[in-house]
């Protein structure tokens, strides 16, 4: 059962009430009743950088910071002071990336890359993106000030990528893709509204601007061992859960199909009901067609030899959803002429989406010939699933349990205590997609009040803020810093 808003606040008075004294690594206190270490940089401070660079925008009275814009040119000097301040070697490359880095002496492993987006939608809220650059470069700060900094046995690097969103140039991950060398050249000629090149851009802010330049940005695979992600989850099952941090099996796979539905445009007043051939009934049979066979699939599928049966896991997680429709000509008193709406399929399993998408398009030309119209599906976009690495995910599991343990005191939340960390799908696109074309990922999910971003009423817990802070810095402990 989900928290309601009006509950939410008792319960994190009450868990406030207990932080007294918490266990943390090498017997440093994180509760009133130490000196406030981890608490003062992983809570405190780290809401405290989350709400000034919520107030870093482009806009007036609201949220909004897009590629290279001038506030993120702000944003990235505030950003590059805090990474300083954890001891990270600190440099911006050629896409407007800002890395912060520790390079251990002598070390030649691979690296660990933690990252996540510094540009925002319109009227966003201040966690998106921010919540994961901020938490990361937290983490490392309390490894400098515990002197654990010096004891890491390979580099690892926090990335503030400078566009995931791509409201900008509708484009999406220009900063990781740049990473990851799967930018092509041709992007340079992308423009937005204005007609203003991403070359143009690049240029206006002293960067150079060629393909040469976005060579330069792109990692190898053999430098890089993982990369890490920290994300509010922008749904609603932790939650619902009751349970503040979730690991990510993988991000879903994505189709999106245009249907149009073609019929007899006549007068609402004169064609009878019988003779009529309305492409609106049938578009809205088929929206509802498309709600059944996501639901519960196994009433429409039909399985092959070769096919097999799907099992549960294998169709969990998969949402359909019509995002928009449009009539023509659209008036009270005209049967329409035609109806277009669009499809979004998305599952983690992409042999499953794949089949879904299979079976609508079937399921669309059977019921527009029982309607006596014309149909038409139109592909308009695919990607494949991304999963997360197992061993990855594993160790982030086992971080975020240690952390949410340490934070639940003894009688209080057993659940919190005894219960695996909830593994989730990601049903929107992060870093970590374009990242993966690098190296392996894994993302750890940070509860949010309803479930909701891409807004202002976006809200993550202070305590939230700092289980995740918390988690991130054990899997940093337990998997790169030397033990005495």
């Amino acid at each position: 059962m989900a928290l309601s808003s009006s509950s939410l606040p008792a319960v994190i008075v009450l868990l406030s009430v207990f932080f007294v004294s918490i266990p943390v690594l090498d017997g440093l206190e994180l509760g009133l009743g130490g000196d406030g270490l981890y608490r003062e940089i992983l809570r405190d401070e780290t809401v405290l950088r989350l709400k000034e660079l919520g107030k870093i925008s482009d806009g007036q009275g609201f949220l909004e910071r897009t590629f290279l814009s001038p506030a993120s040119i702000r944003a990235t000097h505030v950003i590059v002071g805090w990474m300083k301040d954890a001891g990270l070697t600190t440099w911006i490359d050629q896409m407007g990336n800002i890395h912060g880095r520790y390079e251990p002496s002598n070390s030649t492993d691979k690296a660990l890359l933690i990252g996540s987006h510094m540009d925002t939608v319109i009227d966003a809220g201040m966690y998106d993106g921010a919540l994961g650059i901020i938490c990361a470069i937290s983490a490392l700060k309390v490894l400098k000030v515990s002197g654990k900094l010096e004891r890491l046995t390979r580099p690892v690097e926090v990335i503030a990528f400078s566009d995931e969103e791509g409201v900008r140039f509708q484009t999406t991950f220009l900063g990781s893709a740049a990473v990851a060398g799967i930018l092509p050249e041709s992007i340079l000629q992308v423009s937005d509204k204005s007609g203003t090149t991403v070359e143009d851009v690049l240029k206006l802010n002293s960067f150079k601007a060629t393909a040469a330049a976005l060579g330069q940005v792109k990692y190898s695979p053999e430098s890089v061992g993982s990369y890490v992600e920290v994300h509010l989850e922008q749904g609603p099952v932790l939650e619902a859960l009751r349970y503040p941090l979730g690991v990510v099996k993988g991000i879903a796979g994505q189709t999106r199909l245009k249907v149009i539905v073609d019929g007899s445009q006549g007068h609402a007043g004169t064609v009878p009901m019988k003779l009529r051939r309305d492409p609106m009934v049938a578009a809205a049979e088929l929206v509802v067609t498309l709600e059944s066979l996501c639901k519960d699939p196994s009433r429409f599928l039909t399985y092959d030899e070769e096919c097999g049966c799907f099992t549960e896991e294998s169709l969990a997680g998969l949402v359909c959803t019509v995002g928009e429709l449009l009539t023509w000509p659209s008036a009270s008193n005209v049967i329409p002429g035609q109806v277009n709406f669009t499809v979004d399929i998305r599952a983690m399993d992409d042999v499953v989406r794949e089949t879904i998408v299979a079976s609508f398009s079937r399921i669309v030309m059977q019921r527009c010939d029982d309607r006596l119209v014309d149909c038409a599906v139109e592909h308009k976009h695919s990607a494949a699933a991304t999963p997360c690495d197992a061993e990855l995910t594993t160790q982030l599991e086992l971080a975020t349990r240690s952390a949410v343990s340490a934070m639940t005191p003894p009688g209080i939340g057993v659940h919190h205590r005894a219960e695996p960390t909830p593994v989730l799908m990601s049903g929107a696109g992060h870093d970590a997609m374009a990242m993966a074309r690098l190296t392996k990922v894994g993302m750890v999910f940070v509860r949010c009040r309803g479930g909701v971003s891409h807004s202002p009423e976006e809200h993550v817990a202070e305590d939230d803020v700092w289980a995740a802070g918390l988690a991130l810095l054990r899997f940093v402990d337990q998997t790169v810093v030397a033990k005495l």
